[in-house]
């Protein structure tokens, strides 16, 4: 039986409600609803990021980055996101297929596999794609790295690609089909013609290779990963996907300071929705990334806990057990006692620009929440004589501020869309063409 467009939506909704987001319409700002919903919001206190323990106010870039960013960071590992023994495994690299051309000769292709020396057959794959010009110049490309959702293959229709082994989520967008039939469904947000048209060139891995994002993805990720006799060197509590995930993507940070077609100076951190978590933790963690981009990352990501509005701390752990560590249930309906919140974990990341991007109708996400933790944000970047935001208030719909902290809100529903690709390959392009501008003054 074939259905039609509408059907099939209708279909997708009854089956998949609760689930996923993927069709839902969404509420504007302007609304009615939207209005009551931040009626609703508690009146809160943001942690002061450089109020000591003893209670005097940091000053200066040193005093932060040598005593209490180190302090913050670890608040974040022990009682958030965790800190996995990931650290701990002795990785390798091996070339799974060299350079070959593709996208009509336009770009040149790589496949690497990241896996553990003491078991091998432990791996993730990193599908790395160039511009051809850049290379067959003998210059090394600046990237974009980021996780995808549902495979490698996913994100491009090139039939050699190699297709994950790994488990994958049933849900709207994959309808339980094999990994083979999904090949290229995920192009619209990967705009791979676009990006390498800038200059710039992808990698990218799934997250499922990593971590199976899903209940039982930490036991599943420590069978996969460990031998037996790396087992007994960690605490189960202290593991969650949004750490593993970060780890996969410093590790394939690791391999790109290695290949001589990549600039490793010049690369970009980003990821969508719960993979947007991951890339400011991972940013946050590596001062290695140039910058860092968080799109529609919402709670646990570039949205403040403390407004409770969308997605909280208790829905997000109980929907998402294995997301964080298991202290961070201790939190749930409780957010005022955490000691930070996620303007200082932007912070965290100062003085490397970082862009945050939002959509009007993504109120799961916390749009307004997402753009207060940028604002306050910029209290660290003045450590560091920069501004951090450029705005007061919350800039018009598809509009880009362009500072050290970047930010916009387009219009439409949760999703990586043409817009912000624009927005982030300018943000690049800026912050690359200003470092360039300062080497040669010096």
């Amino acid at each position: 039986m074939i259905l039609s467009y509408k059907a099939l939506r209708a279909y997708i909704f009854r089956k998949y409600r609760g689930i996923s987001n993927y069709f839902r319409p969404g509420v504007s700002f302007k609304s009615e609803r939207y209005k009551k919903l931040e009626a609703r919001v508690p009146k809160f206190e943001l942690p002061n990021p450089l109020l000591t323990e003893t209670g005097s106010i940091i000053t200066n870039k040193e005093s932060w980055s040598s005593g209490q960013r180190v302090k913050i960071l670890n608040y974040y590992q022990r009682y958030i996101y965790g800190n996995s023994p990931f650290s701990f495994l002795k990785i390798g690299f091996s070339i799974l297929s060299g350079d070959s051309y593709c996208l009509n000769g336009k770009a040149l292709k790589k496949e690497v596999n990241i896996f553990n020396e003491n078991k091998p057959g432990a791996y993730f794959r990193l599908l790395i794609i160039m511009p051809a010009s850049t290379i067959e110049a003998g210059l090394k490309a600046p990237v974009f790295l980021g996780l995808n959702f549902f495979g490698n293959q996913t994100i491009t229709r090139e039939k050699d690609i190699s297709v994950t082994e790994s488990w994958l989520p049933n849900n709207s967008i994959t309808l339980g089909r094999k990994a083979e039939s999904l090949r290229g469904i995920q192009l619209s947000s990967w705009p791979i013609r676009q990006i390498i048209d800038a200059g710039y060139a992808l990698a990218t891995a799934y997250c499922g290779d990593i971590v199976p994002d899903k209940s039982d993805g930490i036991d599943l990720s420590i069978e996969h990963w460990f031998s037996k006799e790396e087992r007994h060197n960690f605490e189960l509590g202290a593991l969650g996907a949004i750490d593993g995930w970060a780890w996969g993507l410093r590790k394939a940070m690791d391999y790109i300071e290695q290949d001589e077609d990549l600039d490793a100076s010049r690369v970009v951190v980003l990821g969508h929705s719960r993979l947007g978590k991951a890339a400011l933790w991972a940013g946050a963690q590596d001062p290695r990334f140039a910058i860092i981009i968080s799109n529609e990352s919402g709670c646990g990501g570039a949205t403040l806990f403390r407004r409770r509005f969308g997605e909280t701390i208790a829905s997000i752990n109980q929907q998402y057990p294995h997301w964080f560590c298991q202290e961070f249930k201790k939190f749930n309906n409780r957010e005022n006692e955490l000691l930070v919140d996620q303007h200082e974990l932007i912070g965290l990341i100062a003085p490397r620009p970082v862009y945050i991007a939002s959509a009007q109708r993504d109120l799961e996400a916390d749009p307004y929440g997402e753009f207060l933790a940028a604002k306050n944000a910029s209290t660290i970047y003045k450590l560091f004589g920069l501004i951090g935001l450029q705005a007061e208030e919350l800039p018009p719909v598809n509009t880009s501020i362009m500072g050290n902290i970047g930010y916009h809100i387009r219009s439409g529903c949760h999703g990586i869309k043409r817009f912000d690709w624009i927005q982030f390959i300018r943000f690049a392009d800026k912050t690359f063409a200003q470092s360039s501008n300062n080497l040669h003054s010096v």
